[in-house]
């Protein structure tokens, strides 16, 4: 027989899982151990002791004369009910009354046996035994040890089947040791604590969840702009604007890193184990096979139970060998297997019982779903998530042990947590010193930080306080505090895919203090709405999707409150140009539209804007010259850069714009000039590159104020020779043409000081390029010349690193000009 050590580990589990052991689990363990505990105690007696004892009770061919004794009436069909003993009295009334009485030498003193003598011995009876055993003992008696044994097995491995299985044992290890590691963290102690000690102050300073932060606008400012909606202020949500939250302590360096590491396992397992819920099915069904073995068990185990007896008749067919037909037996373990076998009945009903209320539990609420909101309510992370399928299952039977796991379990579901661990984190890494090794100086000699992918703003940044350019570039997280206000030089901030909170004295200083502010945005609501109340901006730079048709252009309805504005500059995907805009037409002067090639289809918005002395529209896809820009009359440069113009015939009614000075046509499809560009009198500069010119017409030289003209990349094959009377010429480039000769009278243009020729077909220079006293850059390279003009020596203002062409041809000129135009 078995051990009960050894049957036991069956039901043994790994002491990690006891967590999701609810107490009716446990009480099924231990009553499971004391079925086996029978199982295994009547197998043992069962083995060593079980046998049966038999008398001849009929003699071949022969009737039974007198009345059988009591033990034996139920069995025959005759007398009253069947005992349950064969006292010492009984047998010998029964040898008495026996038509042919058995007698031994030895054994009884009784009268002489009627009948025919027999002479069993010893060996004879053993055999008897033997056969009787195994035909008139019932199969019940005889095997209910094992019975016992294997349905006690059976039912401890139905209970941990959930713990073994393949499928489900994985995810059950992964998620019992996550929860364990998040219970043991020192961060869910930190963040647990520390949120107890912020309820005070935020209750204090922190915006209630209706509150919304209003600009009250004077009457002086009202009365100098149209209001663009009916309220008359502006109301923003809060989540953007908040209050100041106290300074985090300090967290070990490797705890933290720990931390980081149990929110990214938490994130994954979360996204792999809510997915099915196939644990808590699994669960369910083992339950409801429990509950049906004990249905089972008790229906056929309380039917047998009446067949244990004292007493039984055996007619083993022997009668040739003994010379009997029957014989009377007796079972020796029949008490003892009674006792045990009502002990196990009341066991097993026992454990139905607790398995229909496991059921019961299971059905009585829906366990695929579980609500964090008792943990929402007494600490700050109001995000927690609720969660769903085997997740909110496993989570539910933690909560059956100890719900201390589930709250601190939380912690790691909460982003709110997490970003503080990596504001700690981050404010390790970051030091003040760190900082400064990053700060550059740009172009404008200004001091700039540039932060790139960090988990969030290190407080750091603020101690910056010569800092003048800001730029945070996909930063998830990034919370500008009131330590802002002592970076007093702070003018320019950049926040590209950055969404930004600000608390209220920071919002305050930021609003006094900062001129130029870019945004980089995939959808209008990552647009932070305090941005719309910074009455000192001058510049807004907006780079996202601002025309989706969730959003509806909310984000440039509110522009109007920026009464400081000079420059807008929006690179979208406009189908129009929004009638909001108009509200900043008093104040704004240059205004950039960037279209990435979505056809802009409505323009008239702009004639209301006629403070506006700057215009770009690029990439928008037009056709045409818009004639809305013939009403800006303070207009000074237009630059519609990379559209699909094809003709400029409306370049005559430039003529009315008085200030129009710079004209910016290129990269188009433009294939002539039209001759009333020569009206055009108020042009200095004409940029008409990257088209497909052909020829020029005279008018365009005749434009006196011109000094830039810029005509590369074109099919240009000739110069006019009227480009002698452009006297003010500074620049004048047309590289990448077929033009073959240049004629004399371009180099009367005595104040040229760039003259760009190369990727031509140009075969000679004119000797006449001499005069160009002024000229400094010379590009030559890429055309069919043999040598150069030593007169190039007489323009004393080139050098060597300016003149483009290649090094044979410079070789080409005299030793005394190569040494000049080498020299510094």
């Amino acid at each position: 027989m078995f051990s009960l050590t050894e049957v036991a580990s069956l039901n043994d589990i790994q002491p990690t899982y006891r967590i999701l052991k609810p107490w009716w689990d446990v009480f099924m363990d231990y009553i499971g151990v004391v079925m086996l505990m029978l199982a295994i105690f009547s197998g043992t007696m069962q083995l060593s002791k079980d046998q049966v004892a038999c008398l001849p009770f009929l003699e071949k061919n022969t009737e039974a004369t007198q009345n059988p004794p009591d033990c034996l009436t139920s069995l025959l069909g005759t007398g009253p009910t069947t005992t349950t003993d064969l006292p010492d009295s009984v047998a010998h009334e029964l040898l008495n009354t026996q038509p042919t009485p058995l007698k031994r030498e030895g054994m009884w003193s009784q009268p002489e046996p009627r009948g025919r003598k027999t002479n069993l011995d010893y060996q004879q009876y053993i055999f008897v035994n033997q056969m009787c055993y195994h035909d008139a003992l019932p199969w019940y008696n005889k095997y209910f040890p094992y019975l016992a044994l294997i349905h006690t097995i059976m039912l401890m491995v139905s209970s941990n089947f959930w713990f073994k299985y393949p499928k489900t044992s994985s995810k059950i290890e992964h998620f019992v040791s996550i929860l364990g590691r998040c219970f043991e963290s020192p961060w869910t102690t930190k963040a647990l604590s520390e949120t107890a000690c912020e309820d005070s102050e935020e209750n204090k300073q922190r915006f209630t969840g209706g509150a919304v932060f209003q600009k009250h606008v004077s009457s002086e400012d009202s009365s100098q702009s149209t209001p663009l909606i009916e309220t008359p202020t502006v109301q923003f949500p809060t989540e953007k604007l908040i209050a100041e939250a106290p300074s985090l302590t300090t967290l070990d360096k490797k705890d933290g890193e720990q931390a980081k590491a149990l929110f990214e396992k938490v994130r994954k397992f979360r996204a792999h184990i809510e997915d099915s819920d196939f644990i808590y099915k699994l669960y369910v069904a083992q339950t409801a096979i429990k509950a049906l073995k004990i249905i089972l068990i008790l229906s056929y185990t309380s039917t047998f139970a009446a067949e244990i007896r004292f007493c039984h008749i055996c007619n083993p067919k022997i009668e040739s060998l003994t010379g009997y037909e029957q014989f009377l037996c007796t079972h020796n373990m029949a008490f003892m297997l009674r006792k045990l076998l009502f002990t196990f009945m009341a066991m097993i009903c026992l454990y139905g019982l607790v398995c229909l209320y496991t059921l019961y539990w299971l059905f009585r609420r829906p366990l695929k779903e579980y609500s964090f909101e008792k943990v929402r309510e007494e600490s700050s992370f109001s995000d927690i998530p609720d969660v769903k399928n085997d997740f909110a299952f496993l989570l539910h039977m933690v909560d059956q042990y100890d719900q201390l796991y589930s709250k601190r379990f939380g912690v790691f579901l909460s982003e709110v947590s997490e970003n503080k661990l990596r504001e700690i984190s981050l404010n390790h890494e970051w030091t003040f010193e760190k900082l400064r090794q990053h700060v550059t100086s740009n172009a404008q000699d200004e001091q700039e930080l540039h932060l790139f992918m960090l988990s969030g703003l290190p407080n750091a940044v603020f101690d910056l306080t010569d800092l003048e350019i800001l730029k945070l570039e996909l930063i998830p997280e990034v919370r500008i505090s009131a330590k802002v206000s002592q970076m007093t030089n702070l003018r320019e901030l950049h926040l590209y895919h950055c969404p930004a909170k600000v608390e209220q004295t920071a919002f305050t200083f930021l609003r006094d203090h900062l001129r130029c502010l870019h945004i980089k945005f995939t959808d209008v609501a990552e647009i932070p709405a305090w941005i719309y109340l910074l009455r000192s901006l001058k510049e807004l730079n907006l780079i996202g999707n601002l025309n989706s048709e969730h959003n509806k252009m909310i984000g440039l309805e509110s522009l109007r409150d920026l009464r400081h504005l000079r420059m807008l500059y929006l690179k979208s995907n406009l189908n129009k140009i929004p009638t909001n805009l108009t509200e900043l037409s008093p104040h704004l002067v240059k205004l950039v539209i960037h279209n990435d090639g979505t056809k802009l289809l409505v323009l008239n918005s702009l004639k209301k804007m006629t403070s506006l002395v700057d215009l770009e529209l690029q990439n928008c896809d037009l056709e045409r010259i818009p004639h809305a820009i013939f009403s800006l009359a303070s207009l000074q440069e237009l630059d519609l850069k990379n559209n699909n113009i094809r003709t400029i015939e409306e370049i005559i009614s430039f003529q009315h714009l008085r200030r129009l000075v710079c004209l910016k046509l290129w990269y188009n499809k433009i294939t002539a000039i039209p001759p009333s560009i020569g009206l055009v009198k108020s042009l200095e500069s004409l940029i008409i590159c990257h088209n497909k010119l052909e020829t020029l017409p005279p008018a365009l030289f005749h434009l006196p104020k011109l000094r830039h003209i810029d005509l590369s990349h074109n099919s240009i094959s000739s110069i006019p020779v009227e480009i002698g009377h452009l006297h003010n010429l500074q620049h004048f480039a047309i590289a990448g043409n077929k033009v073959e000769v240049l004629p004399n009278q371009l180099f009367k243009c005595s104040k040229l000081k760039v003259l760009l020729l190369g990727h031509n077909s140009i075969t000679s220079i004119p000797d006449s390029i001499g005069q160009l006293a002024q000229l400094s850059q010379l590009e030559l390279k890429g055309n069919c010349l043999d040598c150069l003009p030593f007169q190039l020596g007489q323009c004393r203002l080139l050098r060597k690193n300016l003149l483009f062409v290649e090094d044979h041809l410079f070789d080409t000129l005299p030793l005394e000009v190569k040494e000049s135009m080498s020299s510094d």
